[in-house]
């Protein structure tokens, strides 16, 4: 069987586009971290500077020449583009650790529904206001609204677990709470954004498939969870290559068939990483390799994922910085308002309160998945798009400088929830 293939011409062509999605990313993300902001926002702002917002205005032939040299590029790029992100959300996955005991058990309840229920509900009055500017080609109305209240609520596990890593006050009682908290958000989040996607390819809202998917996603996430009990008691060892090659094959594998049941691929890498650390997380061999499995991802396709997030934003053309700032403001303002309100009877301090309605405005990775998965879905546009990227960089970098300046006022603010 013959299998058609790229000239040689094209795959070098190819190889220059992704070395200088590469070196963009990589060159400002070294930039932002520099400056103590979270490397993702540089690595979008890689590709920003090479696409729509930068290069591209000045230099459209050359950029064409490089990024549109032959009519299937863009779908050759596409590939490294998803492999980009399924191996986040596979990463996002087996990093998943949900610890909640009784001492943690009220604060976590109270940031939950403050930080994911009120936002949502608050964001339903705004819905009309954006729909003209910000729904997409398919023109799927329920689907758009269910985005929208997504983009307001969402929560970063990347993101805030790369800050508290680098102030080194991660397994604290407060990061140990917020990343328990936005695991659950995700969880709930992923659903309605698989939801949301199933509804606008098929044009219609069913009840009956909305349940089936519902109830088949979550059970597959208790039933893994229910699964990890069992495995602790059982150690299981392979060598570092059977470990890849068993994990890629159920990445690929299942991602592809929980698809043809209307899953998502994102929730299915999300659900496949954390199937591989339940049956194999607890040995030491399998943790090296996802160590360094990692900075292979984290080196290579996850930059140029974002890069290419990047390359697609146009902040002059079908833009408003008006609106931007007003949906900024929204969402920023609902996440903070919910969250601080809930945790009234929680009877903790201000500055407890200040510090999760703050920490849980971080959109990070969670928020570019939503705008990338519903505007490749044609439930967004392209304005809608460049706004929810926006907000998770500009949401993110608040986050990341608040942490910092508040661990520098008290060394010990994280070791407490009162």
């Amino acid at each position: 069987m013959g299998l058609p293939t790229l000239g040689q011409t094209e795959i070098i062509r190819t190889f220059i586009a992704l070395a200088l999605l590469l070196a963009s990313a990589f060159l400002f993300g070294t930039l932002i971290e520099k400056i103590k902001g979270p490397r993702v926002v540089g690595e979008i702002l890689g590709g920003m500077l090479i696409g729509g917002s930068g290069l591209f205005l000045l230099a459209p032939d050359l950029m064409n020449s490089i990024f549109n040299a032959y009519p299937e590029e863009g779908k050759v790029l596409n590939v490294f583009y998803q492999l980009g992100l399924i191996f986040l959300m596979f990463l996002s996955g087996f990093s998943t650790k949900i610890e909640v005991d009784r001492k943690n058990s009220k604060v976590i309840s109270l940031v939950f529904i403050g930080a994911t229920v009120l936002p949502m509900l608050g964001s339903i009055p705004f819905f009309n206001m954006f729909q003209e500017y910000f729904i997409g080609d398919k023109g799927n109305v329920f689907s758009y609204r269910l985005v929208f209240a997504i983009g307001v609520a969402i929560t970063s596990i990347p993101v805030i677990s790369k800050i508290f890593f680098d102030m080194g006050v991660m397994n604290t009682k407060f990061s140990n709470a917020v990343l328990t908290v936005s695991t659950f958000q995700d969880l709930l989040l992923w659903i309605l954004l698989n939801m949301a996607t199933r509804v606008a390819d098929s044009g219609k809202l069913s009840l009956v498939d909305t349940i089936v998917v519902s109830v088949a996603t979550i059970g597959m996430f208790v039933a893994v969870t229910l699964l990890s009990k069992f495995m602790k008691s059982i150690k299981l060892k392979l060598p570092t290559n059977v470990f890849y090659t068993l994990s890629f094959i159920a990445l690929l594998l299942v991602s592809g068939l929980l698809y043809m049941i209307g899953i998502n691929i994102m929730y299915s890498a999300f659900l496949v990483g954390y199937i591989v650390k339940t049956i194999f997380g607890t040995s030491d061999e399998a943790k090296e390799a996802i160590k360094f499995l990692e900075h292979f991802v984290f080196s290579f396709f996850v930059p140029v994922y974002f890069a290419l997030v990047g390359i697609q934003l146009n902040v002059f053309h079908n833009f408003s910085i008006l609106r931007f700032l007003l949906f900024f403001a929204i969402a920023f303002g609902l996440e903070f308002v919910g969250t601080w309100l809930l945790l009234i009877p929680g009877k903790v301090s201000n500055s407890t309160k200040l510090n999760f309605a703050i920490t849980m405005n971080a959109r990070g990775g969670p928020g570019i998945v939503l705008a990338t998965v519903a505007y490749g879905s044609g439930i967004i546009s392209i304005e809608f798009f460049t706004v929810l990227i926006l907000t998770t960089m500009l949401s993110s970098m608040i986050a990341g400088y608040y942490l910092r300046l508040r661990q520098r006022q008290d060394r010990e603010v994280f070791n407490k929830l009162d």
